[in-house]
């Protein structure tokens, strides 16, 4: 299996070649040059297999320059020996009103990212050595809140790396700045940046492909790469789940029988976790709608209802931050699919939306679209109805991107009459992350001037639901990194990280 680039289709790379590079060197995402198909009888047995089984399984299709025993320890130290609560990293917990939740957040940083960053680390040294690079891998990520404290506890010292995080600094939970700036390690630096999540994306993408930090890179025996989904070695451990899920569903007989469609419900911002569920898809899953889910910042609701696409509009700052972003990255990746990988045609609509702000596909494209997904959003409030109504009628928390999904679930059930498919809820964090947006919604004791963590004590025993312990920890820890820049000085942070110094 060899991956190409969506924007140079006749570019050939390993499956290590491209997880340690992280992205192209114009610019583009690799992909793989095709796709395993898993039958209905596969299904089957992997209904009877552990998560560390089907990860294996699926990983292996992919991985080919890998061998099945190096698969199986990076899997089995991914996902085992207490990383994830009681063994289980992606449980389903089952609602009276039908919702199929799936909970990616019992992991070590309490949110959706772990899935992948526990397992990436592994990934990464395995590719360095298999492609016979004694270099320092330079971690670059760009987070909107999660990805960032997930990458940095994935690859706390590893030996070979250096992480370098950026975040926006007024665009995160209080609980997410916290669990990034008192983060444990000797290979990590975080730094906020004056701006949104899309500008520290963008600056992150220009560091990569910035050719005199590229050389000084090399002067010094050092090669970037990404632990943001443009990394295929963080989006291949996605797909696992959407398999896993639907197995679960076959085992506890919430379906009937292998090939029986489900919808999946994905709140999302850079694309990355739905097109993880569109390849699953594309693989055998038995899925019958992808339902897109925005906050306010719906650019992705409009791309797939009008196929435009225009990044030039209000930027909100909502109460689920994570899904604050205009320019969604992995998106590149299903364009590249829909068009039968014409990567001219996707290096023209990224062409025009760094020129203009936007692009516009034709029907060939749209058509696809609106028969695989469905799409909607919702503001602020219409959140924390979500999340009050779910606690009222379930005695279920969630957190305020997996009420998003709840909400837009509900539009799709009203408009589509489609109330017999069972549905998949991606649940994408702790509430415990986003206490604040969370207490304001299910209780009238709320005060907003309250120090955080008496909101998590009071969330806590107003619903009868624990603190898990990593939030609780954090209380006592000393915060580590507080550095601000703008955004044109992310270059200068990344090789003061590296301990290059500038050329004159």
């Amino acid at each position: 299996m060899n991956y190409k680039s969506t924007r140079n289709s006749g570019i050939r790379v390993s499956a290590s070649q491209a997880i340690a590079q992280g992205i192209s060197a114009e610019g583009g995402l690799f992909v793989p040059e095709n796709f395993p198909h898993y039958s209905h009888t596969d299904l089957l047995e992997l209904a009877r297999c552990g998560y560390t089984e089907r990860a294996a399984c699926i990983l292996s299709a992919f991985l080919s320059d890998f061998t099945a025993e190096e698969i199986q320890e990076c899997v089995t130290a991914a996902y085992t020996n207490g990383k994830f609560e009681k063994d289980i990293p992606a449980p389903i917990t089952s609602l009276k009103n039908g919702m199929q939740m799936l909970e990616l957040w019992h992991g070590p940083t309490c949110a959706f990212k772990d899935m992948a960053l526990q397992l990436l680390p592994h990934l990464l040294t395995k590719s360095l050595k298999k492609i016979h690079s004694s270099k320092t891998a330079l971690i670059l990520v760009a987070t909107s809140g999660d990805t960032g404290k997930a990458a940095l506890e994935g690859f706390k010292d590893v030996d070979g790396t250096l992480i370098q995080v950026f975040y926006p600094q007024n665009g995160v939970s209080p609980m997410q700045k916290r669990q990034m700036c008192t983060q444990e390690g000797s290979n990590v630096a975080v730094c906020a940046i004056e701006g949104n999540f899309d500008d520290a994306q963008t600056g992150v993408k220009r560091i990569f492909t910035d050719p005199e930090i590229k050389q000084l890179l090399e002067q010094n025996k050092i090669l970037f790469s990404s632990a943001n989904s443009i990394n295929w070695g963080r989006l291949l451990p996605q797909i696992v789940y959407y398999f896993s899920a639907y197995c679960d569903l076959l085992a506890n007989d919430t379906i009937k029988c292998a090939g029986e469609k489900i919808n999946v419900v994905v709140p999302t911002g850079n694309f990355g976790n739905i097109l993880a569920a569109y390849y699953a898809k594309k693989m055998g899953l038995p899925v019958h709608k992808l339902i897109c889910a925005s906050n306010s910042n719906n650019v992705l609701t409009e791309f797939i209802n009008t196929g435009v696409y225009n990044r030039k509009r209000e930027f909100h700052t909502t109460i689920s931050p994570s899904m604050d972003i205009l320019v969604s990255s992995n998106l590149e990746r299903l364009l590249y699919d829909l068009t039968e990988n014409d990567s001219e045609r996707v290096v023209g609509w990224m062409k025009e939306l760094a020129a203009n702000g936007r692009y516009q596909v034709g029907d060939d494209v749209l058509c696809p679209l609106h028969e695989l997904f469905y799409a909607g959003y919702c503001d602020d409030e219409e959140t924390k109805e979500a999340i009050k109504e779910l606690y009222d009628s379930e005695h279920y928390l969630c957190d305020t991107h997996t009420a998003v999904a709840a909400n837009v679930y509900q539009q799709y059930v009203k408009n589509s009459k489609d109330t017999e498919t069972v549905s998949v809820i991606v649940s994408t964090a702790s509430p415990y992350k986003f206490a604040d947006s969370v207490l304001s919604a299910v209780s009238d004791q709320y005060q907003k001037d309250e120090p955080e963590f008496d909101k998590i004590q009071k969330l806590s025993e107003l619903t009868g639901t624990a603190v898990p312990p990593q939030i609780a920890e954090l209380q006592a820890k000393t915060v580590r990194f507080g550095t601000i820049c703008s955004r044109e000085n992310m270059k200068e942070i990344v090789l003061k990280t590296a301990k290059i110094e500038p050329q004159a």
